[in-house]
C-alpha cells in the first residue's frame, strides 16, 4: 500500500496534508465497531477520522487497502483516503470529509451501471498466486475474512468463506447438523458455478455500507474487500431487504446475471449470516440452518 501513507501521530498527519492542526472535533454516530469523527482543521477544511485501540491499527490498514482499490477501478466512487496511523494508545484512519449532497437524477440507475462497471473491472493486480481472493487478509466487521489465493472460485468459497465461519460457529451445532455441513462443503461444486470472469468485490454491500458522496451519486465505504463472483455482492444487496429495482435492471443492462443465480443466493448469503452468528449471536441460527436444510 505504497501510495497510503502511514503517521506517527495525528498531528504529523494533518500537518503534513494540511498544514494544519484540529480546531474542533464532533462525535459522528452510525459505526458499531469504531469511534468516528468529524476534524473541524486551523484552516477552516473539515476531515473524517476512524478511531479505536492500538491493538485494532490492522483494521484500518485493511480498509484503507480495499477503498483504495475500489479507487483504483475507477468505476464508483469511495471517500479518498489521506493517512493512517497511531497516536497515544489509539489508531486512526483519516478520511475525505463527505458532504453528501443531495442525490442526482437517476441516482439508482447510476449505482447499478457503476457497481456494475466495478465488478467488470481487471483484477490481476489484486491477486498474486491465484486469480480468487485477495494480496492480504481483511475484515468481514470485525471478523478476520481469510483470502488466501485460489485458482478456482468454487474452492475459495468453500475452502475461505463457508469452512472458515462454520468452524468457528462449531458450538452451534449438534453432531447431526455437524454431518450436514460436510456434506454441503462436499457438493458445493454442484451448487455453484464459477463466473464467467472474476470481479473485485465489495464483500459488505448492505445499505449501511454506501452513502451519497460529493458528486451526489452513490459511493461505497466500510469494505471488505476480495476478487471472487459478482453474484455474491449482489446476493448481499439483497439479504436485507434489497436495493431498488432499477438498481437491479441498470445492473444488468452492463452486467447480465448468470442463469440460475436466484438458486445459489442463500448460499452466497450463508456466509454473511454466519459471520452474523458469530459476531452478534444466536438469533441469526435459524436463518443459517434454514438455508444448510434446503441444500442438503
Amino acid at each position: 500500500m505504497t501510495d497510503i501513507q502511514q503517521f506517527s501521530s495525528l498531528n504529523d498527519a494533518l500537518r503534513n496534508m494540511f498544514g494544519a492542526e484540529v480546531k474542533a472535533s464532533n462525535r459522528v454516530s452510525g459505526g458499531d465497531i469504531n469511534d468516528a469523527y468529524e476534524l473541524i482543521l486551523t484552516t477552516g477544511e473539515r476531515g473524517f477520522m476512524k478511531s479505536n485501540m492500538r491493538s485494532d491499527a490492522s483494521f484500518f490498514v485493511a480498509e484503507a487497502e480495499g477503498l483504495a482499490a475500489i479507487a483504483r477501478t475507477n468505476a464508483i466512487g469511495t471517500p479518498r483516503v489521506l493517512g493512517y496511523g497511531t497516536d497515544s494508545g489509539k489508531a486512526f484512519l483519516l478520511l475525505q470529509f463527505v458532504t453528501g449532497k443531495s442525490r442526482v437524477s437517476g441516482y439508482w440507475e447510476n449505482f447499478g451501471r457503476q457497481l456494475a462497471k466495478m465488478h467488470m473491472a481487471e483484477t490481476k493486480e489484486y491477486v498474486t498466486g491465484g486469480v480468487y481472493g485477495f494480496n492480504s487478509d481483511n475484515y468481514i466487521g470485525h471478523s478476520r475474512q481469510i483470502n488466501t489465493p485460489h485458482n478456482d472460485w468454487i474452492g475459495f468459497f468453500r475452502d475461505c468463506r463457508l469452512d472458515v465461519q462454520f468452524h468457528m460457529a462449531e458450538k452451534y451445532f449438534d453432531p447431526a447438523e455437524r454431518k450436514q455441513i460436510n456434506r454441503l462443503l462436499e457438493r458445493l461444486d454442484t451448487l455453484l458455478i464459477e463466473p464467467e470472469h472474476p470481479s473485485l468485490l465489495h464483500g459488505d454491500l448492505w445499505s449501511g455500507n454506501f452513502m451519497t458522496g460529493d458528486d451526489g451519486k452513490a459511493w461505497l465505504i466500510d469494505p471488505a474487500v476480495y476478487v471472487g463472483h459478482a453474484e455474491a455482492d449482489i446476493a448481499m444487496t439483497e439479504l436485507f431487504g434489497g436495493f431498488s429495482e432499477t438498481f437491479y435492471a441498470a445492473y444488468r443492462e452492463v452486467a447480465p446475471m448468470q442463469a440460475g443465480y436466484a438458486d445459489r443466493r442463500d448460499l452466497y448469503n450463508l456466509y454473511q449470516l454466519l459471520n452474523h452468528l458469530n459476531m452478534f449471536g444466536g438469533s441469526y441460527l435459524s436463518s443459517v440452518r434454514r438455508i444448510i436444510r434446503r441444500y442438503v
